[in-house]
């Protein structure tokens, strides 16, 4: 029987619209594809949400990987921030499992600074029963080891919990350490999967 609901941050419980950052800076098509690269799509992306690293070996790697476009990219990481946005379905949501009885918890790769800068948009924390950020623990998804550092710390059941994440792979380790997994599309389409499994 599922008794817990496990939430990823990125595109299930916030936007991550970088895109719309970088378009808003006033980037070409052809240059937030090339900044893209150097930051979001980039190893040093990993490291930044592991947060072992400094911010700025992170942002020197990143620069690294494309020296010419080192304004850009700095431009970009100083308004990374801008790029969280709290859905309006978020709270009632979180709200709506606790008052059925569920556990919400959190499982999310995030880092430090952006955490520091975002802590306005991730107001529904404090609704959680837990919540675990990979800056945290300095483990990243899906690496068996940040799943298994919620287990642990909330003391859960892996057969009883359901793991929600727009990461395939993501969800995939969830499944190989006994959890439930639903890859997220869309609120909607994850209620149909959660009735499934007999989440009401």
């Amino acid at each position: 029987m599922i008794r817990n609901i496990v939430f990823d941050v990125g595109m299930v419980l916030v936007d991550f619209c970088w895109q719309r950052v970088m378009e808003n800076l006033g980037f070409t098509e052809e240059m937030t594809e090339k900044v893209a690269d150097a930051t979001v799509h980039s190893r040093f992306w990993g490291e930044y949400d592991r947060s072992s690293m400094s911010d700025e070996d992170i942002l020197a790697g990143m620069i690294g990987l494309a020296p010419k476009l080192e304004r850009e990219i700095r431009l970009f990481w100083d308004h990374v921030g801008e790029s969280i946005h709290k859905y309006p379905y978020t709270e009632e949501w979180i709200k709506e499992w606790k008052r059925k009885g569920y556990g919400c918890y959190i499982l999310s790769n995030y880092p430090r600074r952006t955490y520091q800068l975002t802590k306005e948009e991730l107001s529904f924390e404090e609704l959680m029963d837990g919540v675990l950020f990979s800056y945290q623990v300095q483990q990243v998804k899906p690496e068996a080891a940040i799943y298994e550092s919620l287990l642990s710390k909330f003391q859960l059941i892996p057969k009883e919990c359901v793991f929600l994440d727009d990461n395939p792979d993501n969800v995939e380790a969830a499944r190989r350490l006994g959890m439930c997994g639903i890859v997220f599309t869309g609120k909607g389409e994850a209620e149909a999967e959660l009735k499934k499994l007999g989440v009401k």
